[in-house]
C-alpha cells in the first residue's frame, strides 16, 4: 500500500508533524507485533495481517521533518552530518558545500590536485567519512531527550545544535521496532529536486533578473575563493561592471531559446504544453510545474542550449541530463 500525505507549505507543522503521525505509528506498531484480523475478499475468508513500513518518500524539507535531522545550515547533509566541510559565504551569507565532493573521489583523481578551478591552492587529501547506518544512528539519537510538541516546541534545542549535530528531535518512526534495521528509511523525491535544479540552471544561463545565481554577491565571493580573474567585478569609483560569464547567454541567444520553446509538441498525456508558459516579449517562463521542469531537464535541455553554449558548459549540462535519465526516468 502507498500512504500519501500532503504537508501544507505556509502552515507546515515542522517538527510537530509527529503529533499528526501518532495514529499511524500506533497502527503500524499493532500490525507488526499484534497483527490484525482482516478479510480477504478473493478467498472469502479471514486472515491475520501483518504490515511494516518500508520507507518514506519526500522532498528535502519534509525529510528534515520526518527524520529529525534539520536540513538547514552547514550540517544539512544527512549523510556526512557533522563531518562535512561546508562553510558560510562571506557575502551571500549562505552555507556552501562547494568542493565537498572531492572527498568522495579516488585518491588519484585529478580534481583532488586541481589548485585553480576549485579553491585556490587547495589539495584534497582526506577521504569521505564512513556513513552511519540505522543501528548506529538509533544509539546516537537515543541519547537525546524528548521534545515537548506544541506552540513552544520551536524554541527547544538540544545542546550544541548546529555545531556538532543537527538533531531537533527523536523521530516518531524510531518507535517502530524494525526501523533501525531498515537499509533505507527516508528517500528523496527526485522530481522536486529536478525542479530546483532546473530553476537554478535555467535562470542563471538565461540571466533572469532577481533569480540568477550569478549575482554581485556571488562574484565577490568568487574573488575570495577561486582563481577566476576574468569573472571578477570591474570597479571604477562608484561604477561596477559584471563581466558576462561563459555560461550566460547573450540577449539574442536567449530570445532564440524562448522562441524555440514555443515549437516543441509532445504526445498526448506525455507532458503539458510548455509553449503556453513562454513569454517571448518579456523573455520569461511562467508557471512551470514540477513535471514541466522534469520534462525540460530530461528531454529539452540538451537541445535548447546546443550550439549556444561553449562545449564544456554544454557537456556538463548534458551529463546532468544523463544522470537524471538514469535515476529519474521520464514517465
Amino acid at each position: 500500500m502507498f500512504l500519501s500525505m500532503v504537508i501544507p507549505g505556509p502552515s507546515s507543522p515542522r517538527r510537530n508533524i509527529d503529533v499528526c503521525l501518532r495514529p499511524l505509528i500506533d497502527e503500524l506498531t499493532q500490525l507488526w507485533s499484534s497483527r490484525a484480523l482482516t478479510y480477504d475478499i478473493s478467498r472469502k475468508q479471514n486472515f491475520f495481517m501483518r504490515a511494516a513500513l518500508m520507507w518514506t518518500i519526500n522532498d528535502f524539507s519534509a525529510y528534515g521533518m520526518v527524520s529529525g535531522w534539520s536540513m538547514h545550515g552547514k550540517l544539512a547533509c544527512p549523510y556526512c552530518m557533522e563531518n562535512n566541510k561546508a562553510f558560510t559565504l562571506t557575502n551571500e551569507g549562505k552555507a556552501l558545500f562547494f568542493y565537498c565532493h572531492c572527498r568522495f573521489l579516488p585518491l588519484n583523481h585529478r580534481y583532488r590536485k586541481n589548485r585553480n578551478n576549485f579553491f585556490v591552492g587547495r589539495v584534497e587529501k582526506n577521504v569521505a567519512h564512513p556513513r552511519l547506518f540505522g543501528k548506529e544512528l538509533h544509539d546516537i539519537v537515543s541519547e537525546y531527550g524528548d521534545i515537548v510538541f506544541g506552540l513552544q516546541s520551536g524554541k527547544q534545542k538540544f545542546p550544541d545544535f548546529g555545531l556538532t549535530h543537527n538533531w531537533v528531535k527523536r523521530s516518531i518512526f524510531r518507535e517502530l521496532p524494525y526501523w533501525k534495521t531498515n537499509l533505507l528509511r527516508h528517500n528523496l523525491d527526485i522530481i522536486h529536486i529536478e525542479k530546483n535544479v532546473f530553476e537554478n540552471i535555467f535562470n542563471t544561463v538565461m540571466d533572469v533578473k532577481g533569480k540568477t545565481k550569478d549575482n554581485i554577491k556571488a562574484r565577490l565571493d568568487l574573488a575570495l575563493l577561486c582563481n577566476c580573474k576574468k569573472m571578477e567585478l570591474v570597479c571604477d569609483g562608484s561604477w561596477v561592471a559584471k563581466p558576462r560569464a561563459s555560461f550566460v547567454l547573450e540577449k539574442n541567444a536567449q530570445l532564440l531559446v524562448y522562441k524555440w520553446l514555443k515549437s516543441p509538441r509532445f504526445p498526448d498525456e506525455h507532458a503539458s504544453n510548455i509553449s503556453r508558459l513562454v513569454n517571448t516579449e518579456e523573455c520569461r517562463l511562467y508557471g512551470m510545474k514540477s513535471h514541466d521542469c522534469h520534462m525540460f531537464m530530461q528531454i529539452l535541455m540538451p537541445l535548447a542550449f546546443h550550439d549556444l553554449l561553449p562545449k564544456g558548459i554544454w557537456d556538463a549540462l548534458t551529463e546532468i541530463n544523463y544522470f537524471l535519465k538514469i535515476y529519474a526516468p521520464a514517465s
